[in-house]
This record gives C-alpha cells, sequence and structure tokens, in this order.
C-alpha cells in the first residue's frame, strides 16, 4: 500500500512568516548552498592546476598542524572536517600512503591510534596554503567590503550556532 503524501507550498511549512519572506528565504538558502560550492569547486580547480591534492588534504593536515604536538584520534579529526567517517578513514590511507601522516597506537585505548602529522604534511600545508589563499581572495573577499565580511562572519556563526539546538 502507497502513502499518499501532500506537499505544501514552502509558506505553510514557514507558517510563521509572509508568503514573499518565505520565498526569499528558500532562496537565500538555495543561494548560500550554490555559493559554497562554487567557491570550493574553483578553489579546487586552482588546487589541481598548480598540481597539489584536493582540498580536503589540506583541511586535514592543517587540523594535525595547529593540534598540540602534531596529532590527534582519528574520531577527533572527523569531528573538526566536514566529512562523513568512511571518507576520513580513506583520506587518511591516502595521507598515510602519500607520506603526510603516520599512525601511532594509542596508549590509552589500543583499538585506537593518533594520526600525526609528518615533515612532508607540513611541508604540503605550507605549499597549498598559498593557492588556497589565492582562491580565498579571488572567489570571495574581492566581491566584499570588510564591513560585509565582518556581517557575513557574524550572521554565519549565528547560523552555526542555530543548527546546533533542537
Amino acid at each position: 500500500m502507497f502513502l499518499k503524501l501532500q506537499v505544501q507550498p514552502i509558506s505553510f511549512m514557514l507558517a510563521d512568516m509572509s508568503t514573499k519572506l518565505a520565498d526569499i528565504a528558500v532562496t537565500a538558502w538555495a543561494r548560500l548552498i550554490r555559493a559554497q560550492q562554487a567557491m570550493l569547486e574553483r578553489v579546487e580547480t586552482d588546487l589541481k592546476t598548480a598540481g597539489l591534492p584536493p582540498l580536503a588534504w589540506y583541511d586535514v593536515l592543517l587540523e594535525l598542524n595547529r593540534a598540540e604536538g602534531g596529532k590527534l584520534r582519528q574520531f577527533e579529526i572527523g569531528g573538526k572536517v566536514l566529512m562523513s567517517k568512511y571518507n576520513v578513514s580513506r583520506l587518511l590511507d591516502r595521507l598515510e600512503q602519500g607520506e603526510m601522516i603516520n599512525r601511532q597506537t594509542c596508549k590509552e585505548d589500543r583499538r585506537g591510534a593518533h594520526i600525526i602529522i609528518t615533515r612532508g604534511g607540513k611541508a604540503l600545508v605550507k605549499k597549498m596554503w598559498p593557492v588556497y589563499a589565492h582562491g580565498i581572495e579571488r572567489y570571495f573577499t574581492r566581491h566584499l567590503s570588510a564591513p560585509e565580511i565582518e556581517q557575513l562572519s557574524e550572521i554565519m556563526t549565528r547560523l552555526i550556532i542555530g543548527s546546533k539546538q533542537p
């Protein structure tokens, strides 16, 4: 037996908003997602053109580089980057094969491991940063004023905090 679902317009779902505001909210949501995707794709293209690995490598290596002693547990890395557990595990395998990280058995919990950035990993972060920084400037900051960047940062902080609340 199939259930017949009745889809209601967004204005009914966002009952506290006027229809016009609800439509603007949906448009703003879509543009936010598209802007993020477009900027990340452009940075990925810049990295590839420069003969560098994907941005995900930078994100993981940066978190390790920032960590005390240059090491984190795998679950800690998963909590700091926006990747699924499975994808983090696969990426760590590639980073280890590329000698950007080492795994070291955790003394406190022998089932787990510390992920440690190597000299090669630190060098790669330094090599990737100028390309990434140029992308941030080219695809983001160039198009906004300083007050707009500050306002956007505040708005994104509110959205991040608000999305964590039930």
